[in-house]
């Protein structure tokens, strides 16, 4: 999967890039600053939090697209469940057992009812 998915406003590249420049700033601060050790310290550890923070939303996001693809093919599975009645189809329902099927809200097809 990519780094930004295309409704994720934020360019997860560019944090990463910027945090590890962050770091590295930090890095030859405290090499010239040591008075001040305990706070580069902090700050170091602060910024060592971000790439788990953008692996956190790059999974947030991945799962949110899923959840978003699998309601847009159920709203397509109820339209055609709709309009298969309105044709008086054999078995309009066909469609939205067959969606609730792939999605794994229903047992295969071989287990119990059709």
């Amino acid at each position: 999967m990519p780094d930004n998915p295309h409704n994720l406003k934020v360019d997860l590249p560019e944090v990463r890039t910027r945090n590890l420049a962050a770091r590295e700033i930090v890095s030859a601060l405290s090499e010239a600053m040591p008075a001040v050790a305990a706070l580069w310290l902090r700050l170091n550890a602060a910024l060592a939090d971000f790439p788990a923070l953008v692996s956190e939303i790059t999974r947030l996001a991945a799962a949110l697209a899923k959840v978003r693809r699998d309601r847009a093919n159920l709203v397509a599975a109820g339209r055609a469940t709709l309009n298969a009645e309105r044709d008086a189809e054999p078995d309009p329902l066909y469609y939205l057992r067959d969606e609730l099927r792939a999605q794994g809200h229903l047992p295969p097809e071989s287990w119990g009812r059709p």
